[in-house]
């Protein structure tokens, strides 16, 4: 064989190893399909329900855009951008808006983040995990207190766990 040969035979190979070093151009993610943010909705809407409370729940996608919006009869007029806003906040901090809350307190490093437009520092919106990966957050409104929401927001989450953990 001669260099020249060779060196045809090796190029491929070469060609086909460079490809494989440089990085991908695009990634996959996971979203959650228009019914699994429903099915989410409906149970944190009636779990505060049988708690006799009359909330709005948003579910949002890992980007902070709205799915789903509940608001119950008698859900005040506030609720709807509230909940948006936690759920936002829970979505894009990837932290639930209770704790995010804990961390932005005055005189802590993050205070500052209170002021960013649409920051929800206060109970109720929680993250939507599966897999170790943040597919959306989902917020509640309404309910008396932070934790009351959030147990509301934890119930929609139970709803679609095994939904989207085994994907």
């Amino acid at each position: 064989m001669t260099p020249t040969t060779i060196l045809r035979a090796l190029l491929p190979c070469v060609l086909a190893a460079g490809a494989h070093a440089q990085p991908a151009a695009t990634f996959n993610t996971r979203q959650l399909t228009p019914e699994t943010a429903l099915t989410a909705a409906r149970a944190a809407l009636e779990h505060c329900r049988k708690g006799g409370y009359q909330v709005a729940v948003a579910v949002v996608d890992r980007a902070g855009t709205l799915q789903v919006l509940l608001r119950d009869r008698f859900g005040g007029a506030h609720t709807v951008d509230v909940a948006t806003n936690k759920a936002w906040t829970a979505a894009s901090f990837r932290i639930g808006t209770g704790a995010l809350a804990a961390e932005t307190q005055a005189g802590k490093p993050m205070s500052g983040l209170r002021a960013t437009p649409r920051v929800a520092a206060f109970g109720g919106g929680l993250p939507i995990e599966a897999g170790g990966a943040v597919l959306g957050g989902i917020g509640v409104s309404g309910a008396p207190g932070g934790d009351a929401d959030e147990a509301c927001a934890q119930a929609g989450i139970k709803a679609i766990a095994d939904a989207i953990e085994f994907q």
